[in-house]
């Protein structure tokens, strides 16, 4: 999707019905009738650049999908769905699609996911380790430690964690001011804090986690105190899950000396 706002709407509007699974011509024929209104094949031929012989093609295209109306007349008068109504159809036909992939790979699943896992494995692009990180709290079943640069330290992310608490899981903090933990505090009372291990500001770590003592996972921010999260290759993480992971016994031998430091009761 472009991230430019002057871009030109129709332009961005054919792009992305492209995406939808729509053919260029039809594209095109969508964008012209929204614009039109109604019209014949002659009048979206004159706007849409699609010749006119291919635009009964592309209505046909359009009218199996639901998106266009056809009036019996002569010559047949073409009508496009509104903008909210074609949005709408995509988000249900996207919805239907996730439903049916997942259905389709928990069929594949092993019956139980193999609790070791070898190696380490990487994650690329914030997005993606952020919707690992997510996972990896709703998996969570006794202890959550968690430490972080307090931008990556999302909205989202807490009501993760607050989630978590209210499950029973027990949950340690690093990483953030005074006044973010107190607004943590505030949505997740019985959270408690730590200090981090380095002052986060002095490095490109991005975050550090431990679940359960079995699944741990670190990130870096790839371009340091000028990453953001614009940018798809800001972070990068690896994740080792297991009790004789070598990831996973190395934090987990850091975490606990950290935490034993802090409560030494």
């Amino acid at each position: 999707m472009s991230n430019n706002p002057d871009e030109d709407p129709q332009s961005v509007a054919i792009q992305q019905l492209e995406r939808f699974g729509l053919s260029a011509y039809a594209a095109r024929t969508f964008v012209a009738l929204a614009s039109l209104g109604t019209g014949t094949a002659r009048d979206v031929s004159q706007v849409s650049e699609v010749p006119r012989t291919r635009v009964y093609d592309a209505i046909d295209e359009l009218h199996d999908r639901g998106l266009v109306d056809i009036l019996q007349s002569s010559p047949k008068q073409f009508w496009a769905i509104s903008a909210e109504t074609a949005s709408g159809t995509f988000v249900h036909e996207l919805e239907h699609r996730a439903e049916l992939l997942q259905t389709a790979l928990s069929e594949l699943e092993p019956t139980e996911r193999r609790a070791e896992q070898r190696g380490v494995w990487t994650v690329d692009g914030q997005t993606a380790v952020t919707e690992r990180v997510l996972e990896f709290i709703a998996s969570a079943e006794e202890e959550l430690v968690y430490m972080t640069v307090e931008d990556l330290l999302t909205d989202e992310l807490i009501d993760g964690l607050g989630e978590a608490a209210e499950r029973g899981v027990s949950i340690h903090l690093a990483g953030v001011s005074a006044e973010v933990q107190e607004h943590i505090q505030e949505e997740i009372p019985g959270a408690t804090m730590f200090e981090s291990l380095w002052v986060w500001s002095d490095t490109s770590a991005g975050r550090l986690m431990m679940v359960d003592g079995r699944k741990t996972l670190v990130s870096a921010l790839v371009n340091g105190e000028d990453a953001s999260p614009s940018d798809p290759r800001s972070e990068t993480a690896i994740w080792g899950e297991g009790d004789t992971n070598s990831l996973v016994v190395v934090l987990k031998a850091i975490f606990t000396w950290r935490l034993d430091t802090e409560n030494p009761n």
